[in-house]
């Protein structure tokens, strides 16, 4: 009797460090992660309910001149009650996520269409290719932002010298001016009900799907890579054209590859501070604001640190809720079993 009860508690013991092992392990990433991550965190959530700023620096929650002032920074910025010009927390929402959505519906299409070419049995310097056009991926956007910045410059820029040699060309003898990061005058009105969207924009989509589309092509070739060749054989055998193909096999098959991408590449493009502070610091008249450039300004300009919490703290929310339709409509995190 006593020799089963002592087993049995052998056992329980085993069982219990069994389970408690894995935790044991991640406890050196959990406190790294607390003081890192979870932290400010929760500092920032507390700072959103304050009117925080440069004065309260030196003692931080403890200044005796902080005020707590519950939900008012949130119904400032809903409502527009910043003392900032031009801010419409609607219209920059808007903004920014048709400039995330744009941005991937460009560059996930663009990505698989050469990637496919780029697989083509047969073609020469195939790996020269695609060492050249893994490129941007590796350059910092900080430095995309500055050179796309000069490239379209209203005097020296190199997209207005080309469409003046093109417009010389044609036999027009007028230089192109055209400001490209400046011109507030939108060439389509209708296009977003909260405001129209201004050249800069264009310009901006131009020099981020120069800078995005790379990543799509290093995935979509990835997923092209597992695709059995024997299924293209065995198409081509039963008639199937190149596009039928395409349809049938290869988007198909790239599909578990390419839905994840493209949820990454949509949550990049929509929190991309560097690129769009550095080429148009959100103008001309906060027209390519974004919210995490909006609520950096708030701090560098304003010194509102309390809004610029409260701003955050929206971010998260509209990210977290962007993630969860998406992870829920792609079904990009679950596992072949699970689905």
């Amino acid at each position: 009797m006593a020799t089963a009860i002592a087993k049995k508690t052998r056992k329980k013991n085993t069982d219990f460090r069994k389970a408690i092992l894995p935790y044991l392990y991640l406890l050196p990433a959990f406190a790294v992660m607390a003081v890192i991550v979870f932290y400010p965190l929760i500092y920032q959530l507390i700072v959103s309910f304050t009117d925080f700023q440069t004065k309260d620096l030196r003692f931080g929650l403890a200044s005796p001149e902080l005020n707590f002032i519950g939900f008012q920074n949130y119904v400032d910025i809903l409502t527009g009650s910043l003392p900032v010009q031009n801010f419409d927390f609607l219209r920059v929402l808007v903004f920014n996520f048709w400039w995330a959505l744009t941005n991937v519906l460009l560059h996930v299409p663009a990505g698989v269409v050469i990637a496919v070419l780029l697989n083509t049995q047969g073609l020469w310097f195939k790996k020269i290719y695609r060492a050249i056009f893994i490129l941007p991926v590796v350059v910092p956007p900080i430095v995309v932002a500055t050179v796309w910045r000069n490239i379209f410059d209203e005097n020296y820029g190199a997209m207005n010298q080309f469409l003046t040699a093109a417009a010389q060309f044609l036999g027009s003898a007028d230089p192109v001016r055209i400001r490209w990061l400046t011109d507030f005058t939108p060439p389509i009105e209708w296009l977003l009900p909260t405001g129209a969207l201004t050249l800069a924009y264009y310009a901006m989509m131009v020099a981020n799907f120069w800078l995005g589309w790379p990543f799509m092509t290093v995935v979509a070739t990835g997923a092209l890579q597992s695709i059995p060749s024997d299924l293209y054989e065995a198409a081509s055998i039963d008639g199937a054209t190149g596009s039928q193909q395409f349809w049938r096999i290869t988007v198909p098959l790239i599909r578990p590859a390419m839905i994840p991408a493209a949820v990454y590449g949509f949550t990049l493009s929509f929190n991309l501070f560097a690129f769009v502070f550095f080429m148009t610091g959100g103008g001309p008249a906060r027209s390519t604001e974004i919210m995490v450039t909006f609520a950096y300004d708030l701090v560098r300009n304003l010194r509102l640190f309390g809004a610029a919490a409260a701003f955050s703290v929206f971010i998260f929310i509209v990210a977290l809720i962007v993630f969860l339709i998406t992870n829920r409509i792609t079904r990009a995190t679950e596992s072949y079993t699970e689905a």
